[in-house]
């Protein structure tokens, strides 16, 4: 075995499988040992992603062999080591030593993960939430909605804003079966017993045309791979649609690094959000500062207003101090740091870490997808009230188009986009 640390406190080895074993070692091993064993069985109950699974422990040598988390990583920024132990609190558990050394990268899906549990807390909190819907930890009933079927109506529109005169957003819309993949326009309406329905908004950035050839090509690349999924069963969609999503931001971000070589395109890049509706199903991932809202009525509440929820994380500095409950959403809007990505597509950004997640549909709720061009110009009940509200002025105009031309008169520094998405039986 490969010895990775030797210390005090520990001494860790690597087997030849990969498997890390782990002997404690001084003051309060015992302690600690019962310490990490505890909180790495709670962390398994609450199915969290990104610590170790415990596979063994010896209480007489005070040894644990845990699965391998990948690579300890040299350099992260502070902000982006805390939004990293935030997530872990999610779960329940505090991490008492919350530093870099406790960070590895697991290159097999890209994630950010924590190890050494010896020093942490568990907390007294509910059970997480995956997605938006508390049915969507239920994998049963996220194939059983695989099998249902929905109605799908939409609009999208896009505008280059008041003050630029290119456009380096992008949306997209399209039905995929095995044969073939459609092209759908700015609106219209169809059933998920024909295919899936795929919905994208990207948002290019890199100055001159290049912004412009970033958004291009994020929607391309997603219209080439995606109706390979279309070959896969529901089981197994629903065990792979991580992954397929995952490698098609992958696929995405080295494309836009290998152009990016280019003195024209140089930090050309895109952020990212994309729904693909199967069934009854939505699956999605996103990122960058484009955003996925929700807008739904909980059970036995048909004659309250729609609840909106925000499903994508803003990957900033900003939305992380947001989520966090640090700042309101008056604070992160004049935040000077606001448009300051953490993650996205190309940009010379060397890892990429998309949101990537699942909930299932009921007829009557509604997706937002939009670019930061809708939020520079609308706060949150602005676009709950554009969406649900009867039309004011008699011209019941399409919602997307709404949107934008009510956000463009209201800001229309940036580009602007939308896409409105309307679920029915």
């Amino acid at each position: 075995m490969l010895e990775a640390k030797n210390t005090q406190r520990a001494i860790v080895r690597i087997g030849y499988d990969g498997r890390v074993h782990k002997q404690f070692l001084g003051p309060k091993a015992m302690e600690r040992f019962e310490n990490e064993c505890r909180v790495l069985k709670f962390l398994e109950e609450r199915d969290c992603p990104f610590v170790p699974r415990l596979l063994g422990s010896d209480p007489k040598t005070l040894e644990i062999i845990t699965s391998n988390c990948g690579a300890r990583v040299e350099h992260l920024g502070e902000a982006r080591i805390k939004e990293i132990f935030e997530e872990l609190e999610g779960y329940g558990v505090r991490h008492d030593d919350a530093f870099l050394r406790n960070i590895t990268y697991r290159s097999s899906d890209g994630r950010f993960c924590i190890i050494d549990f010896e020093f942490s807390t568990i907390l007294d909190t509910p059970l997480p939430v995956r997605g938006v819907d508390p049915e969507a930890n239920d994998q049963a009933a996220l194939a059983q909605a695989m099998r249902s079927r929905v109605n799908v109506a939409w609009s999208a529109m896009s505008h280059s804003g008041s003050f630029r005169s290119n456009n380096e957003d992008r949306f997209l819309g399209v039905l995929s079966t095995r044969q073939s993949v459609r092209y759908l326009g700015n609106t219209g309406s169809i059933s998920t017993d024909q295919g899936d329905v795929i919905f994208a908004v990207a948002d290019g950035m890199g100055g001159e045309q290049s912004g412009e050839l970033a958004g291009k090509i994020a929607i391309d690349e997603l219209t080439r791979m995606l109706p390979k999924a279309q070959a896969l069963n529901d089981r197994l969609l629903l065990d792979t649609y991580p992954q397929i999503l995952k490698e098609l931001f992958c696929s995405i971000h080295k494309e836009l690094n290998r152009i990016g070589f280019d003195v024209h395109c140089r930090n050309m890049g895109s952020t990212l959000t994309v729904v693909w509706v199967h069934g009854g199903l939505a699956m999605f991932a996103h990122i960058g500062d484009t955003r996925l809202y929700r807008l739904y009525r909980a059970e036995g509440e048909s004659t309250y207003p729609m609840k909106m929820v925000q499903v994508s994380e803003d990957h900033t500095f900003v939305g992380w101090l947001r989520r966090t409950g640090q700042i309101n959403e008056r604070q992160a809007r004049f935040h000077p740091r606001k448009n300051v990505l953490s993650r996205a597509l190309g940009a010379g950004h060397q890892i990429i870490e998309p949101q990537i997640g699942a909930f299932i549909l009921s007829a009557g709720e509604k997706l937002v997808l939009c670019s930061d061009g809708v939020i520079d110009g609308l706060w949150d009940h602005a676009i709950r009230e554009l969406v649900c509200e009867s039309s004011s002025d008699g011209q019941h105009k399409p919602l997307a188009q709404r949107l934008v031309l009510t956000a463009v008169s209201e800001s229309g520094r940036d580009n602007t986009t939308a896409i409105v998405v309307e679920l029915s039986g």
